[in-house]
């Protein structure tokens, strides 16, 4: 959780921050080439946006929306098979030079890209800031991440 000092979002905050959340991904989506879908989760404050790319094919960047600051992640590749210090070594290597993300072992021991920032910051720019900081690590990560962690099944 982020505490900038400032109480959690009311509903009326929540809601207008929801609609503009909801206004930039339709921008996104009908602008956007790298942006395949958008969807909402249900009636959470969630959404997911699959976005393509050249060294993943297919992503899905998730928005979470919270009482004090909105969330966001990917999943960036499976647990590692084999090469597991090499691996984790260049990531927490790489975490040092990211600005607004990092990245981290998560369920299954899986690695995903995750941030946050405080709902006072959300704006469109700022959503841009995180759909840009996003995908940029995950062209920069996946392929180098996916040949130590998977050494022997990509061999040539």
């Amino acid at each position: 959780m982020i505490d900038d000092g400032r109480p959690p979002s009311s509903e009326t905050e929540l809601l207008g921050l929801c609609r503009l959340i909801e206004a930039w991904l339709a921008k996104q989506a009908a602008e956007n080439p790298l942006v395949q879908s958008v969807a909402r989760d249900g009636q959470e404050r969630r959404w997911v946006i699959r976005v393509t790319g050249d060294e993943k094919p297919l992503s899905a960047l998730w928005l979470a929306l919270g009482q004090r600051s909105l969330a966001y992640e990917t999943y960036l590749m499976p647990a590692p098979e084999e090469n597991h210090g090499q691996l984790f070594e260049h990531l927490l290597r790489r975490n040092e030079k990211l600005r607004g993300v990092t990245l981290a072992i998560g369920a299954e021991d899986a690695i995903y890209l995750m941030g946050r920032v405080p709902n006072g910051t959300v704006d469109e720019v700022e959503l841009d800031v995180i759909l840009g900081t996003l995908y940029q690590a995950i062209e920069l990560f996946f392929r180098t991440a996916l040949r130590i962690g998977f050494a022997s099944r990509l061999a040539d």
